[in-house]
Protein backbone atom coordinates (compact mmCIF):
# COMPACT_ATOMS: atom_id res chain seq x y z
CA UNK A 1 0.00 0.00 0.00
CA UNK A 2 1.56 3.01 -0.87
CA UNK A 3 1.26 6.48 1.54
CA UNK A 4 -0.82 9.28 0.37
CA UNK A 5 2.10 11.26 -0.90
CA UNK A 6 1.29 11.37 -3.89
CA UNK A 7 1.62 14.16 -6.88
CA UNK A 8 -1.65 15.76 -7.63
CA UNK A 9 -2.32 16.90 -11.11
CA UNK A 10 -4.29 20.32 -10.59
CA UNK A 11 -2.99 23.71 -9.87
CA UNK A 12 -4.00 23.40 -6.66
CA UNK A 13 -1.44 20.77 -5.82
CA UNK A 14 1.59 22.30 -5.40
CA UNK A 15 2.32 20.87 -2.38
CA UNK A 16 2.83 17.50 -2.97
CA UNK A 17 4.74 18.33 -6.30
CA UNK A 18 7.36 20.22 -4.03
CA UNK A 19 7.63 16.97 -1.85
CA UNK A 20 7.98 15.39 -4.88
CA UNK A 21 10.56 17.24 -6.52
CA UNK A 22 12.44 18.02 -3.19
CA UNK A 23 12.59 14.05 -2.51
CA UNK A 24 14.51 13.67 -5.98
CA UNK A 25 17.32 15.86 -4.53
CA UNK A 26 17.35 14.61 -1.08
CA UNK A 27 21.14 12.64 -0.33
CA UNK A 28 19.09 10.21 1.46
CA UNK A 29 21.52 7.01 1.61
CA UNK A 30 19.28 4.44 3.08
CA UNK A 31 15.82 4.53 2.33
CA UNK A 32 13.64 1.25 1.85
CA UNK A 33 11.10 -0.12 2.88
CA UNK A 34 9.78 -3.37 4.53
CA UNK A 35 6.49 -5.00 4.80
CA UNK A 36 5.74 -6.81 8.05
CA UNK A 37 3.64 -9.50 8.43
CA UNK A 38 3.27 -10.17 12.54
CA UNK A 39 0.50 -12.56 11.89
CA UNK A 40 2.00 -14.42 9.33
CA UNK A 41 -0.61 -15.64 6.55
CA UNK A 42 -3.56 -16.13 9.52
CA UNK A 43 -6.76 -14.78 7.97
CA UNK A 44 -10.42 -14.50 8.93
CA UNK A 45 -11.49 -15.06 5.78
CA UNK A 46 -10.85 -17.23 2.77
CA UNK A 47 -10.25 -15.00 -0.81
CA UNK A 48 -9.89 -17.34 -3.47
CA UNK A 49 -7.23 -15.45 -5.16
CA UNK A 50 -5.17 -14.78 -2.32
CA UNK A 51 -1.44 -15.19 -3.30
CA UNK A 52 -0.46 -15.43 0.51
CA UNK A 53 -2.82 -18.12 2.16
CA UNK A 54 -0.55 -20.98 1.62
CA UNK A 55 2.44 -19.40 3.11
CA UNK A 56 1.47 -21.18 6.31
CA UNK A 57 1.82 -24.37 5.17
CA UNK A 58 5.10 -23.43 2.88
CA UNK A 59 6.89 -21.97 5.69
CA UNK A 60 5.61 -24.03 8.56
CA UNK A 61 3.73 -21.14 9.97
CA UNK A 62 1.79 -23.33 12.19
CA UNK A 63 -1.72 -22.64 13.11
CA UNK A 64 -1.02 -18.90 14.95
CA UNK A 65 2.07 -17.62 14.09
CA UNK A 66 2.66 -14.41 15.79
CA UNK A 67 5.54 -12.06 15.91
CA UNK A 68 6.77 -12.44 19.80
CA UNK A 69 7.79 -9.28 21.54
CA UNK A 70 11.49 -9.77 21.16
CA UNK A 71 11.35 -10.36 17.66
CA UNK A 72 8.69 -7.23 17.11
CA UNK A 73 11.60 -4.68 19.34
CA UNK A 74 13.96 -6.30 17.22
CA UNK A 75 12.18 -5.45 13.73
CA UNK A 76 10.91 -1.79 15.38
CA UNK A 77 14.41 -1.00 16.59
CA UNK A 78 16.15 -2.37 13.15
CA UNK A 79 13.95 -0.65 11.24
CA UNK A 80 14.25 2.51 12.72
CA UNK A 81 18.19 2.77 12.90
CA UNK A 82 18.80 1.77 9.33
CA UNK A 83 16.79 4.75 7.68
CA UNK A 84 18.53 8.18 7.09
CA UNK A 85 15.27 10.13 6.01
CA UNK A 86 12.19 12.47 7.96
CA UNK A 87 9.96 10.07 7.52
CA UNK A 88 9.98 6.13 8.93
CA UNK A 89 7.02 4.10 7.62
CA UNK A 90 5.70 0.67 9.23
CA UNK A 91 3.50 -0.81 6.75
CA UNK A 92 1.35 -3.60 8.29
CA UNK A 93 -0.20 -6.88 6.73
CA UNK A 94 -1.02 -10.26 6.76
CA UNK A 95 -3.18 -12.33 6.74
CA UNK A 96 -5.17 -10.10 8.42
CA UNK A 97 -3.05 -8.33 10.83
CA UNK A 98 -6.18 -7.47 12.75
CA UNK A 99 -6.14 -10.90 14.50
CA UNK A 100 -3.46 -9.89 16.60
CA UNK A 101 -5.53 -7.75 18.37
CA UNK A 102 -5.70 -3.78 19.81
CA UNK A 103 -3.24 -4.93 22.39
CA UNK A 104 -0.46 -5.73 19.87
CA UNK A 105 -0.52 -2.54 18.07
CA UNK A 106 -0.45 -0.57 21.58
CA UNK A 107 2.69 -2.64 21.87
CA UNK A 108 3.70 -1.02 18.56
CA UNK A 109 3.28 2.28 18.86
CA UNK A 110 4.85 2.47 22.93
CA UNK A 111 8.35 0.60 20.96
CA UNK A 112 7.88 2.79 18.17
CA UNK A 113 8.43 5.60 20.73
CA UNK A 114 10.76 4.14 22.49
CA UNK A 115 13.20 3.75 19.28
CA UNK A 116 12.21 7.15 17.59
CA UNK A 117 14.73 9.23 16.58
CA UNK A 118 14.57 12.98 17.14
CA UNK A 119 13.16 14.83 13.84
CA UNK A 120 12.12 11.90 12.37
CA UNK A 121 8.77 10.98 11.44
CA UNK A 122 6.78 8.11 12.45
CA UNK A 123 3.85 6.92 10.07
CA UNK A 124 1.52 3.26 10.08
CA UNK A 125 0.13 1.75 7.43
CA UNK A 126 -2.41 -1.27 8.48
CA UNK A 127 -3.93 -2.91 5.74
CA UNK A 128 -7.25 -5.23 6.43
CA UNK A 129 -10.40 -6.69 5.49
CA UNK A 130 -12.08 -4.54 7.75
CA UNK A 131 -14.30 -7.29 9.52
CA UNK A 132 -12.77 -7.40 13.07
CA UNK A 133 -12.56 -3.10 13.30
CA UNK A 134 -14.91 -1.38 15.59
CA UNK A 135 -15.24 1.65 17.71
CA UNK A 136 -12.16 0.97 20.03
CA UNK A 137 -10.08 -0.12 16.80
CA UNK A 138 -10.94 3.05 14.81
CA UNK A 139 -10.23 5.32 17.43
CA UNK A 140 -6.94 4.05 18.00
CA UNK A 141 -6.38 4.44 14.35
CA UNK A 142 -7.36 8.11 14.62
CA UNK A 143 -5.61 8.61 17.37
CA UNK A 144 -2.57 7.21 16.13
CA UNK A 145 -2.74 8.98 12.68
CA UNK A 146 -2.64 5.00 10.86
CA UNK A 147 -3.53 4.93 7.38
CA UNK A 148 -6.06 2.16 6.50
CA UNK A 149 -5.73 0.10 3.35
CA UNK A 150 -9.20 -1.88 3.09
CA UNK A 151 -9.51 -4.62 0.95
CA UNK A 152 -12.36 -3.99 -1.24
CA UNK A 153 -12.88 -5.19 -5.07
CA UNK A 154 -16.23 -3.28 -5.93
CA UNK A 155 -20.16 -3.33 -5.43
CA UNK A 156 -21.70 -6.42 -3.28
CA UNK A 157 -22.47 -8.05 -6.27
CA UNK A 158 -18.44 -8.08 -7.16
CA UNK A 159 -16.84 -8.12 -3.92
CA UNK A 160 -18.38 -11.13 -2.91
CA UNK A 161 -17.61 -13.15 -5.80
CA UNK A 162 -14.05 -14.06 -4.37
CA UNK A 163 -14.18 -12.31 -0.55
CA UNK A 164 -15.69 -14.98 1.49
CA UNK A 165 -15.10 -16.03 4.73
CA UNK A 166 -13.81 -19.83 5.73
CA UNK A 167 -17.52 -21.00 5.62
CA UNK A 168 -18.39 -19.38 2.48
CA UNK A 169 -20.28 -16.05 3.30
CA UNK A 170 -19.53 -13.03 1.98
CA UNK A 171 -18.17 -10.30 3.46
CA UNK A 172 -19.42 -6.50 1.85
CA UNK A 173 -22.02 -5.94 4.26
CA UNK A 174 -19.43 -6.15 7.20
CA UNK A 175 -16.85 -4.34 4.97
CA UNK A 176 -19.09 -1.53 4.68
CA UNK A 177 -19.92 -1.57 8.01
CA UNK A 178 -15.99 -0.71 8.71
CA UNK A 179 -16.25 2.00 6.19
CA UNK A 180 -18.86 3.83 8.66
CA UNK A 181 -16.62 3.14 11.71
CA UNK A 182 -13.61 4.36 10.13
CA UNK A 183 -15.66 7.87 8.63
CA UNK A 184 -17.39 8.08 12.28
CA UNK A 185 -13.98 7.98 13.85
CA UNK A 186 -12.22 10.32 10.72
CA UNK A 187 -9.95 7.09 10.12
CA UNK A 188 -7.92 8.27 6.76
CA UNK A 189 -8.31 5.02 4.79
CA UNK A 190 -7.23 3.72 1.15
CA UNK A 191 -9.33 1.13 -1.20
CA UNK A 192 -7.14 -1.44 -2.49
CA UNK A 193 -8.29 -3.40 -5.24
CA UNK A 194 -7.64 -6.69 -6.68
CA UNK A 195 -8.61 -7.08 -10.21
CA UNK A 196 -9.15 -10.41 -11.28
CA UNK A 197 -10.97 -12.32 -13.78
CA UNK A 198 -14.48 -11.30 -12.88
CA UNK A 199 -13.84 -7.94 -11.30
CA UNK A 200 -11.82 -6.65 -14.39
CA UNK A 201 -15.38 -7.05 -16.62
CA UNK A 202 -16.59 -4.47 -14.52
CA UNK A 203 -14.66 -1.26 -14.48
CA UNK A 204 -16.86 1.57 -13.97
CA UNK A 205 -18.88 0.02 -11.86
CA UNK A 206 -15.86 -0.85 -9.79
CA UNK A 207 -14.29 2.87 -10.14
CA UNK A 208 -18.18 5.19 -9.35
CA UNK A 209 -18.87 2.23 -6.55
CA UNK A 210 -15.69 3.49 -4.77
CA UNK A 211 -15.51 7.55 -5.47
CA UNK A 212 -19.10 8.10 -5.27
CA UNK A 213 -20.58 5.65 -3.26
CA UNK A 214 -17.65 5.06 -0.60
CA UNK A 215 -16.18 8.37 -1.36
CA UNK A 216 -12.47 7.54 -1.19
CA UNK A 217 -10.21 9.80 -2.91
CA UNK A 218 -7.39 7.29 -3.51
CA UNK A 219 -7.73 3.51 -5.30
CA UNK A 220 -4.77 1.22 -5.87
CA UNK A 221 -5.56 -0.89 -8.20
CA UNK A 222 -3.84 -4.37 -8.56
CA UNK A 223 -3.48 -6.77 -11.35
CA UNK A 224 -4.55 -10.56 -10.35
CA UNK A 225 -1.61 -12.60 -11.86
CA UNK A 226 -1.10 -15.78 -10.22
CA UNK A 227 1.10 -19.23 -12.09
CA UNK A 228 -1.02 -22.30 -11.54
CA UNK A 229 1.87 -23.67 -9.47
CA UNK A 230 2.22 -20.60 -7.74
CA UNK A 231 1.45 -23.16 -3.98
CA UNK A 232 4.56 -24.57 -4.79
CA UNK A 233 7.00 -22.64 -6.93
CA UNK A 234 8.69 -19.61 -6.51
CA UNK A 235 8.94 -16.85 -9.19
CA UNK A 236 11.53 -17.59 -11.69
CA UNK A 237 11.90 -21.48 -11.17
CA UNK A 238 9.00 -22.36 -13.14
CA UNK A 239 9.98 -25.30 -15.66
CA UNK A 240 10.50 -23.96 -19.39
CA UNK A 241 7.75 -25.41 -21.02
CA UNK A 242 5.18 -23.69 -18.98
CA UNK A 243 5.88 -20.66 -20.40
CA UNK A 244 3.52 -20.21 -23.30
CA UNK A 245 4.37 -17.51 -26.34
CA UNK A 246 2.96 -14.60 -26.18
CA UNK A 247 -0.81 -14.42 -27.96
CA UNK A 248 -1.38 -18.28 -26.91
CA UNK A 249 -4.33 -19.69 -25.86
CA UNK A 250 -2.45 -21.13 -22.89
CA UNK A 251 -1.16 -17.23 -21.81
CA UNK A 252 -5.15 -17.00 -20.96
CA UNK A 253 -7.01 -17.42 -17.69
CA UNK A 254 -9.67 -20.17 -18.43
CA UNK A 255 -7.57 -22.65 -20.74
CA UNK A 256 -7.32 -26.09 -18.88
CA UNK A 257 -3.46 -25.98 -19.33
CA UNK A 258 -3.39 -21.69 -18.42
CA UNK A 259 -0.03 -20.55 -17.28
CA UNK A 260 -2.35 -18.89 -15.07
CA UNK A 261 -4.93 -19.26 -12.35
CA UNK A 262 -8.99 -19.19 -13.17
CA UNK A 263 -9.17 -15.75 -10.75
CA UNK A 264 -6.36 -14.41 -12.95
CA UNK A 265 -7.08 -11.32 -15.06
CA UNK A 266 -6.93 -11.60 -18.50
CA UNK A 267 -3.82 -9.75 -19.68
CA UNK A 268 -6.04 -7.63 -22.60
CA UNK A 269 -9.32 -7.01 -19.99
CA UNK A 270 -6.56 -5.44 -17.76
CA UNK A 271 -5.55 -3.28 -20.38
CA UNK A 272 -9.84 -2.60 -21.35
CA UNK A 273 -10.33 -1.87 -17.92
CA UNK A 274 -7.47 0.49 -17.17
CA UNK A 275 -8.39 2.24 -20.14
CA UNK A 276 -12.16 2.81 -19.42
CA UNK A 277 -11.19 3.70 -15.43
CA UNK A 278 -8.33 6.26 -16.90
CA UNK A 279 -11.30 8.01 -19.32
CA UNK A 280 -13.35 8.34 -15.88
CA UNK A 281 -10.95 9.75 -13.81
CA UNK A 282 -9.59 12.28 -16.91
CA UNK A 283 -12.92 13.69 -17.39
CA UNK A 284 -14.52 13.64 -13.83
CA UNK A 285 -11.91 13.41 -11.27
CA UNK A 286 -8.48 14.55 -12.17
CA UNK A 287 -6.86 16.15 -9.32
CA UNK A 288 -9.51 15.07 -6.74
CA UNK A 289 -9.34 11.10 -6.66
CA UNK A 290 -6.02 9.61 -6.62
CA UNK A 291 -5.56 6.59 -8.16
CA UNK A 292 -1.78 4.60 -8.03
CA UNK A 293 -1.40 3.45 -11.91
CA UNK A 294 -2.67 6.90 -13.38
CA UNK A 295 -0.24 9.22 -11.00
CA UNK A 296 2.87 7.12 -11.65
CA UNK A 297 2.57 7.72 -15.48
CA UNK A 298 2.14 11.06 -14.93
CA UNK A 299 4.74 11.31 -12.76
CA UNK A 300 7.08 9.30 -15.25
CA UNK A 301 5.95 11.43 -18.62
CA UNK A 302 7.22 14.27 -16.89
CA UNK A 303 10.48 12.96 -15.75
CA UNK A 304 9.86 11.79 -12.86
CA UNK A 305 11.11 8.33 -11.04
CA UNK A 306 8.35 5.95 -10.72
CA UNK A 307 6.19 5.91 -7.29
CA UNK A 308 5.97 2.35 -7.80
CA UNK A 309 8.29 -0.92 -7.85
CA UNK A 310 6.34 -2.62 -10.37
CA UNK A 311 7.07 0.71 -12.67
CA UNK A 312 10.52 1.43 -11.83
CA UNK A 313 13.47 0.52 -13.55
CA UNK A 314 14.52 -1.43 -10.70
CA UNK A 315 13.38 -2.49 -7.82
CA UNK A 316 14.58 -4.54 -4.19
CA UNK A 317 14.03 -1.76 -1.98
CA UNK A 318 10.48 -3.19 -1.05
CA UNK A 319 11.40 -6.19 1.67
CA UNK A 320 9.08 -8.34 3.67
CA UNK A 321 9.77 -9.58 7.23
CA UNK A 322 7.53 -12.91 8.72
CA UNK A 323 6.32 -13.57 12.21
CA UNK A 324 9.40 -15.14 12.81
CA UNK A 325 11.86 -12.53 11.72
CA UNK A 326 12.79 -13.84 8.42
CA UNK A 327 13.31 -11.29 5.70
CA UNK A 328 12.73 -12.20 2.68
CA UNK A 329 13.66 -10.29 -1.26
CA UNK A 330 9.82 -9.13 -1.79
CA UNK A 331 6.80 -9.58 -0.46
CA UNK A 332 5.40 -11.39 -3.58
CA UNK A 333 9.12 -13.48 -2.88
CA UNK A 334 7.98 -14.84 0.52
CA UNK A 335 9.57 -18.30 -0.57
CA UNK A 336 12.40 -20.17 0.96
CA UNK A 337 14.18 -19.58 -2.31
CA UNK A 338 14.65 -15.59 -1.41
CA UNK A 339 15.29 -15.72 2.40
CA UNK A 340 17.47 -13.36 2.94
CA UNK A 341 18.53 -13.47 6.59
CA UNK A 342 16.50 -13.21 10.01
CA UNK A 343 15.91 -10.11 11.91
CA UNK A 344 17.99 -11.53 15.20
CA UNK A 345 21.05 -12.15 13.14
CA UNK A 346 21.70 -9.25 10.83
CA UNK A 347 20.72 -5.47 10.64
CA UNK A 348 17.97 -4.31 8.60
CA UNK A 349 20.35 -2.37 6.91
CA UNK A 350 23.11 -5.11 6.23
CA UNK A 351 19.94 -7.36 4.75
CA UNK A 352 19.01 -4.18 2.06
CA UNK A 353 22.37 -3.37 0.95
CA UNK A 354 23.37 -6.98 0.72
CA UNK A 355 24.96 -8.47 -2.23
CA UNK A 356 22.19 -10.80 -3.15
CA UNK A 357 19.40 -8.05 -2.65
CA UNK A 358 21.10 -5.63 -4.80
CA UNK A 359 21.46 -8.08 -7.72
CA UNK A 360 17.72 -9.27 -7.03
CA UNK A 361 17.00 -5.75 -7.71
CA UNK A 362 19.15 -5.03 -10.61
CA UNK A 363 17.79 -8.28 -11.91
CA UNK A 364 14.60 -6.37 -12.97
CA UNK A 365 15.98 -4.56 -15.70
CA UNK A 366 19.14 -6.96 -16.77
CA UNK A 367 16.93 -9.68 -17.15
CA UNK A 368 14.54 -7.69 -20.05
CA UNK A 369 13.85 -10.12 -23.47
CA UNK A 370 14.84 -7.94 -26.19
CA UNK A 371 11.14 -7.43 -27.27
CA UNK A 372 10.60 -5.53 -24.50
CA UNK A 373 14.39 -3.17 -24.48
CA UNK A 374 12.45 -2.20 -28.18
CA UNK A 375 9.10 -1.43 -26.91
CA UNK A 376 8.37 2.33 -27.26
CA UNK A 377 6.87 2.65 -23.61
CA UNK A 378 9.61 0.51 -22.14
CA UNK A 379 10.30 3.44 -19.29
CA UNK A 380 6.77 3.43 -18.28
CA UNK A 381 6.85 -0.32 -17.95
CA UNK A 382 10.22 -1.19 -17.32
CA UNK A 383 8.82 -5.26 -17.56
CA UNK A 384 6.46 -4.43 -14.98
CA UNK A 385 6.83 -6.67 -12.02
CA UNK A 386 9.31 -9.47 -12.13
CA UNK A 387 7.19 -12.18 -10.41
CA UNK A 388 4.58 -11.69 -13.78
CA UNK A 389 7.26 -12.55 -16.12
CA UNK A 390 5.73 -15.74 -17.39
CA UNK A 391 5.69 -15.84 -21.35
CA UNK A 392 8.33 -16.09 -23.94
CA UNK A 393 8.26 -13.57 -26.41
CA UNK A 394 7.69 -13.96 -30.49
CA UNK A 395 11.23 -14.51 -31.03
CA UNK A 396 11.59 -17.05 -28.23
CA UNK A 397 13.11 -14.89 -25.76
CA UNK A 398 11.79 -16.06 -21.84
CA UNK A 399 10.84 -13.27 -19.23
CA UNK A 400 8.13 -11.53 -21.01
CA UNK A 401 5.29 -10.13 -18.69
CA UNK A 402 1.90 -11.56 -18.77
CA UNK A 403 0.50 -8.56 -18.98
CA UNK A 404 2.32 -7.14 -21.18
CA UNK A 405 -0.82 -6.86 -23.93
CA UNK A 406 -2.94 -4.78 -21.56
CA UNK A 407 -0.05 -2.68 -20.65
CA UNK A 408 0.31 -1.50 -24.74
CA UNK A 409 -3.25 -1.05 -24.80
CA UNK A 410 -3.03 1.42 -22.37
CA UNK A 411 -0.20 3.40 -22.56
CA UNK A 412 -1.45 3.57 -26.87
CA UNK A 413 -4.08 5.34 -25.87
CA UNK A 414 -3.42 7.24 -22.69
CA UNK A 415 -0.11 8.36 -23.71
CA UNK A 416 -1.21 11.29 -25.69
CA UNK A 417 -3.28 12.42 -22.83
CA UNK A 418 -0.47 12.26 -20.09
CA UNK A 419 1.28 14.05 -22.27
CA UNK A 420 -1.29 16.67 -22.25
CA UNK A 421 -1.52 16.85 -18.46
CA UNK A 422 2.34 17.05 -17.87
CA UNK A 423 2.04 19.75 -20.30
CA UNK A 424 -0.74 21.68 -18.16
CA UNK A 425 1.33 20.41 -14.67
CA UNK A 426 4.15 22.13 -15.97
CA UNK A 427 2.68 25.21 -17.39
CA UNK A 428 0.95 26.18 -14.24
CA UNK A 429 4.02 25.54 -11.94
CA UNK A 430 6.76 26.79 -14.31
CA UNK A 431 7.87 29.79 -11.16
CA UNK A 432 7.39 26.06 -8.51
CA UNK A 433 10.21 24.56 -11.50
CA UNK A 434 12.68 27.23 -11.25
CA UNK A 435 12.68 26.96 -7.76
CA UNK A 436 14.36 23.69 -7.79
CA UNK A 437 16.01 24.37 -11.03
CA UNK A 438 14.60 21.78 -12.90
Amino acid sequence: MQKQTHIHTTQMALTPLKTAFASNSDKVERRFHVMAKPGGAKCNIDCQYCFYLHKDELLNQGTQPKMDDATLEAFIKSYIESQDGDEIVFSWQGGEPTLLGLDYFKKIVELQNKYAKHGVRIENDLQTNGLLLNEAWCQFLHDHGFLVGLSIDGPEFIHDKYRKTRSGKPTFQRVMQAVDLMKRHNVSFNALVTVNRFNAKYPLEVYRFLTQELGVTYIQFTPCVEPRSFTQTAPHFWKENMSPKLGSELAKPGHLMSVVTDWSVDAEEWGEFLIAVFEEWVNNDLGRVLVNLFETAVAQVMGMPSQLCVSAEFCGKGLAIEHNGDVFSCDHYVYPEYQLANIHDRSLNEIAISTRQYSFGMAKKSSLPQYCLDCPYLKYCWGECPKNRLLTAPNGEAGLNYLCPGIKMFFDHSLPILVGISTLIKSYNSSEYSEYNL
